[in-house]
């Protein structure tokens, strides 16, 4: 049992798709989030290992912040019809060690649990995801960077106006540089 928490006023705008609610993280998405880190189906484009979860808490309370520092961040994703927490979706600002440098450039990014996969949620949570970013972002694009492996994923972003502009590597790992202007 968790002591009382202080609830904070909304930092994060909900919006709903036909499927999905894009709402802010809960403390009870905890399990569900480490479970999808555990889970060779979800993180095999991602980190390539499991994620602990003292990991995953870690980077909930990274995506949680952006909101408050940045006006930006991710939503967690529910799937409607059933109220279950399904994977994240929106934007950040890591300062990756990349060249070229995305600094101060919002990098969109996508995750959903493989149970839901091949059935439009992804398409449905970075298209609510994009239309508030056009919406409420005074950055002229956005970024993202994709396993060059997870062709799923790089048709998405070719779908909603990312295109490839460089093939660098991240943390000896290649990765497919993308980029979006905003209205795209």
């Amino acid at each position: 049992m968790h002591a009382p928490r202080f609830t904070p006023p909304a930092l994060v705008p909900e919006l709903h798709t036909d499927r999905l609610l894009l709402r802010a993280f809960r403390i009870e998405d905890l399990p569900e989030y480490a479970a999808l880190h555990q889970d060779p189906d979800f993180y095999r484009h991602l980190t390539k290992k499991p994620m602990p979860e003292e990991d995953t808490w870690r980077r909930m309370l990274t995506l949680i912040g952006h909101w408050a520092l940045l006006g930006y961040g991710y939503w967690a994703l529910e799937e409607r019809a059933t109220g279950r927490f399904c994977g994240t979706v929106g934007l950040a600002e890591y300062h990756r060690d990349l060249t070229p440098s995305i600094d101060n450039i919002p990098e969109a990014g996508w995750v959903l649990a493989p149970r839901l996969h091949g059935k439009g949620y992804a398409a449905e949570a970075v298209a609510a995801a994009l239309v508030w970013t056009d919406a409420h972002l005074a950055a002229p694009r956005t970024v993202c960077i994709i396993n060059p492996e997870n062709e799923p994923s790089l048709r998405l972003a070719a779908r909603f106006g990312y295109r490839e502009i460089a093939r660098p590597t991240y943390h000896d790992e290649p990765i497919v540089l993308l980029e979006r202007r905003v209205g795209a």
